[in-house]
């Protein structure tokens, strides 16, 4: 869901300009304060506010922005923007963001498997130690040495 933050008599067009571009459910909060109810009362994946409104109201820009939570912030001066440029920026905002959340979650899924293919490498060294282990065991414990070092390698991991 988006939150359009403006005071303009169009709000409602421009809400269902954005809601076309993105295909999200559109909230409009035609006040700063009214917008602060919003964000405490849903979850947006974007805020697009109204410069304007910002120029009028400065303190509370800050106060707006805690409240965001998760969301990707639009700033807008609907004064001189039509509802395409801010369809357009409201897109590219999105976009970036949803970049951001993949590359996150591919550094956190490498830092995973860092940490497993290390504990699977001590584990064969450690098995690898063993006096007189029997040939058969030795043979399956560098074969499986041998994977998660392969596996490292295709990560780009460096234990």
């Amino acid at each position: 869901m988006i939150l359009l933050i403006t005071s303009l008599a169009k709000a409602q067009d421009c809400a269902k300009a954005l809601q076309e571009v993105t295909a999200e459910p559109v909230q409009v909060a035609a006040t700063l304060s009214e917008a602060m109810a919003q964000l405490q009362a849903h979850e947006f994946s974007a805020v697009v506010i109204d410069q304007l409104l910002l120029d009028a109201e400065p303190g509370d820009v800050d106060t707006i922005v805690k409240h965001m939570g998760t969301a990707v912030p639009v700033f807008s001066n609907f004064a001189i923007s039509g509802i395409d440029r801010v369809s357009r920026e409201l897109r590219s905002a999105l976009h970036r963001r949803e970049r951001e959340s993949l590359q996150e979650a591919q550094q956190a899924l490498r830092r995973e498997l860092k940490d497993t293919i290390t504990a699977l490498l001590l584990s064969c060294e450690m098995a690898l130690d063993v006096p007189n282990l029997p040939l058969f065991a030795e043979t399956k414990m560098r074969a499986v040495d041998a994977l998660a070092r392969e596996m490292r390698a295709k990560l780009g991991v460096t234990v």
